[in-house]
């Protein structure tokens, strides 16, 4: 098969994927695979799929697998087997396929002047789509950014998102600013922080510039500001913005703006300005689930060249409930395992996970006690039966997440661990943090609970 073959076959079969799942999961994961080669054997075809990243590959392959085998299996009329690799698409002359979704085709452009224009727009570097992690808990302001992508000024004008910290509202409002630049280097715009143009307005009445600041922020196609709720109870800064946004949008430029909470209940927020914000999409980013984390800590984990095994990712998600904390925990890792030069294990992770100053959310102080206490309370039982001898699942399940957040979040040792719980064996204690730690990828019941006991405990 010819590679003008390679090419048709895989965008017909994109085509039919797309339309079996959502398109934000099409342009996180689908989207980012080409078909390297095909060979046959027999009555049957092996097909090598190629991925863009380990993480897409990993996500692929796990959640994939059957939809694409299915799929090439008629496109074929044969019985296909799938190998997937991790290679860029531009490696291979077969994978020239042209995308179905507008907002990927971008023209090339001069690598050092798109980072000057990144740079001069005050956008970072590492906040694209391609590495935000889509799921069901910000998949409308994903799309609603996406949608704002191709069409800058025409399509939900000002978006406004709103959550709490670190759940990717300012990655999407960056990387919106980001497909603007690769689409057009002389693109003018601007991210910044309310408190940054706040600062700009004072500065521009001290030192009489008020005409320059105003020449910066109003004659831009995209203003990009973070906590604008900030600029609540401040006339003046009130006041210049509410110029600032009717001059950039009745130009035809784009405003999107992040907040910890929507318009109508940001305090001493001017009734006019709350007006114009509710004119567009106002959207919310809830808090990351625990699918939403594992996908964080691959994308996260890659970008330093870390490489996790399922039970390692698990592991990480299952006890850290902020994507921003995630990334404080991979460097650590990162630091241990590159310049310390230490093995990339699971007892290293559990044991990193136990550090106060660290990934846990559960403070290291707290005492053993108040944990037992915390649990037999959270699940309602007695100390004695969560630490007696039955078998029963209402009973054995809370007495291994007891050795659970006594090993992982406290950072006893297993021997420990297992002379407080009823003087049980240390393997006994492997085998519940084992244990817990699948349960903590697959069972939302498990999740819960451990979001429970960590709040008696953190207060």
């Amino acid at each position: 098969m010819e590679s003008k073959d390679y090419d048709k076959l895989w965008k017909d079969t994109l085509e039919i994927l797309r339309i079996s799942v959502s398109d934000a999961t099409f342009k996180t994961y689908l989207y980012h695979t080409h078909l390297i080669d095909i060979k046959e054997i027999g009555d049957r075809v092996i097909a090598q799929i190629g991925c863009e990243s380990f993480f897409i590959k990993q996500q692929v392959e796990q959640r994939y697998f059957g939809l694409i085998q299915d799929t090439l299996n008629k496109e074929l009329e044969k019985q296909a087997d799938l190998t997937f690799v991790v290679k860029s698409s531009h490696q291979s002359p077969s994978t020239n396929h042209q995308s179905p979704s507008p907002l990927f085709d971008q023209p090339k452009i001069n690598q050092e002047e798109i980072n000057d224009a990144l740079k001069k727009a005050n956008l970072r570097f590492m906040f694209t789509f391609d590495k935000f992690a889509v799921s069901g808990s910000n998949q409308m302001a994903h799309a609603a950014a996406e949608a704002i992508a191709q069409n800058p000024g025409t399509t939900y004008n000002p978006l406004f998102i709103y959550g709490g910290v670190g759940v990717g509202k300012s990655h999407l409002m960056h990387a919106v600013g980001h497909s603007m630049i690769l689409k057009n280097t002389n693109s003018k715009i601007l991210a910044c922080t309310a408190e940054d143009f706040t600062n700009d307005i004072v500065d521009g009445i001290r030192n009489k510039t008020t005409a320059e600041v105003r020449k910066k922020y109003r004659k831009l196609d995209a203003l990009l500001i973070d906590d604008i709720q900030f600029i609540a109870g401040k006339d003046t800064a009130q006041e210049e913005f509410f110029h600032t946004f009717n001059a950039v949008t009745s130009a035809g430029g784009q405003v999107i703006l992040t907040s910890d909470k929507p318009p109508t209940e940001i305090f001493k927020l001017e009734d006019r300005l709350k007006t114009r914000f509710q004119a567009g999409l106002i959207v919310d980013v809830a808090p990351p689930d625990f699918e939403l984390r594992s996908a964080i800590v691959l994308i996260k984990a890659e970008e330093r060249g870390i490489t996790l095994g399922n039970e390692q990712v698990a592991l990480i998600a299952g006890n850290i409930t902020s994507a921003r904390v995630i990334q404080g925990f991979l460097v650590r890792l990162f630091t241990e395992v590159n310049f310390k030069h230490v093995d990339l294990t699971t007892d290293l992770i559990q044991s990193l996970l136990g550090k106060p100053d660290e990934a846990s959310n559960i403070k290291i102080k707290v005492n053993p006690e108040d944990v037992i206490t915390s649990v037999a309370k959270y699940y309602s039982l007695g100390k004695k039966q969560l630490l007696g001898e039955s078998r029963q699942r209402p009973i054995a399940r809370p007495r291994q997440i007891l050795m659970y957040i006594l090993k992982t979040q406290v950072g006893l040792p297993h021997q420990e661990v297992g002379r407080l719980i009823g003087g049980r064996d240390h393997t006994t204690v492997m085998h519940a943090v084992k244990k817990v730690t699948q349960l903590l990828s697959t069972d939302v019941d498990t999740q819960e609970d451990m979001k429970g006991i960590r709040k008696t405990l953190t207060g």
